[in-house]
């Protein structure tokens, strides 16, 4: 009697579906692709693939943001049918004990179009809730951060009608993440969406950054991403000759340089450690710029998030020649990943010495 055929699913951003689908096939070409929406993909494994591999599988996939064993998908008009259907599933596999039950929707648009952000909402919990006492999962955190080890049952809302079940086991920290977001309550105050993108960067990339350590960010105004510098009590260069929020020009630690980074003097730049940039430009003249900075004797930077615009798709295939340039400045450690809050573009971490992070 032949083994069960064995899938796994991948979340992603609204559209970045098609990349997704490359690089997983160009890392692992024995995979099948099974099914596919805008921002959820499943692949079919071989039938060699072993078992005990997969709850923790590392796919090193920079556009997959959250992935799983797929158990079997669900379709019916009714909720409670679809939770009875779920019931079903793992009635009838085999499978461990759960410490969290993770709801989360793919996404349906792409991040900041028409107020759309990724992510917890009311709905998910409340739909986590209702299936945790159907199911007899009122015992486990629904929808909350997962401790490093803990096994996850996820609950995929991939359309109105059809939702995925599968599971993983939290390793790296967005696996501990419902559907691999940060989520985030931001107050009225926050200036830009780029708050957003800076916090999750923080929070995934964990450069080990201090109070009171002087940060230079490329491409500042209107200053939403310097307002959650601020925020961890840093000193914060903004770098951009558009105008900063008055928010920012009012904190005591912020100062603007109203300049493009090309024309900085690398001896403005002496005491920074650590360097952002997040430019509307393509990756090559971000990486000029960062360049320009990170080579000169005069400066030190230990530690780098750069966001590299992927203007358009093809621009992904060249990704691990970015990623090589960046290490030819002398950095060890260089991660790279499409962040839930990122649109079409992807955030670089980078550091001197892997063993400096927190």
């Amino acid at each position: 009697m032949s083994a069960k055929p064995q899938f796994i699913f991948c979340g992603c951003q609204f559209g970045a579906q098609s990349v997704l689908k490359q690089e997983i096939l160009g890392s692992w070409p024995d995979f099948k692709l099974s099914f596919s929406r805008p921002g959820f993909v499943t692949f079919k494994l071989p039938a060699d693939f072993p078992t005990k591999s997969l709850p923790t599988l590392d796919l090193k996939s920079t556009f997959t943001r959250c992935s799983g064993i797929s158990l079997d998908s669900v379709r019916a008009d009714n909720e409670t049918d679809r939770i009875d259907q779920i019931r079903q599933i793992l009635g009838n596999s085999e499978l461990p004990d759960f410490d969290h039950l993770h709801v989360w929707k793919r996404d349906c648009q792409i991040p900041g179009d028409r107020g759309f952000e990724p992510g917890r909402d009311a709905d998910t919990d409340a739909l986590a809730a209702r299936i945790a006492r159907s199911l007899d999962y009122e015992n486990l955190p629904l929808n909350r951060i997962a401790k490093a080890d803990q096994r996850i049952l996820d609950i995929i809302l991939v359309d109105d009608n059809q939702w995925w079940a599968g599971w993983h086991q939290a390793t790296r920290t967005p696996t501990r993440w419902p559907g691999g977001v940060y989520s985030m309550t931001l107050t009225p105050e926050i200036v830009s969406r780029a708050y957003r993108k800076m916090e999750e960067a923080i929070r995934w990339s964990r450069l080990p950054m201090k109070p009171g350590d002087l940060v230079a960010e490329i491409g500042s105004s209107p200053g939403g991403a310097c307002q959650a510098l601020l925020a961890r009590d840093l000193q914060v260069l903004g770098i951009d000759p558009a105008e900063m929020h008055p928010t920012l020009l009012a904190h005591p630690n912020f100062t603007h340089i109203r300049k493009k980074a090309s024309e900085m003097k690398r001896s403005e730049l002496t005491h920074v450690k650590w360097l952002m940039s997040d430019s509307n430009v393509a990756p090559n003249y971000t990486l000029d710029s960062v360049e320009h900075i990170v080579s000169s004797k005069r400066t030190n930077i230990r530690g780098m998030l750069l966001t590299l615009k992927m203007i358009k798709w093809e621009l992904a295939a060249e990704l691990p020649s970015y990623l090589d340039r960046i290490r030819s400045w002398g950095y060890q450690y260089v991660r790279a990943r499409q962040l839930a809050f990122n649109r079409q573009e992807v955030c670089v971490a980078v550091q001197r010495n892997r063993s400096k992070r927190r």
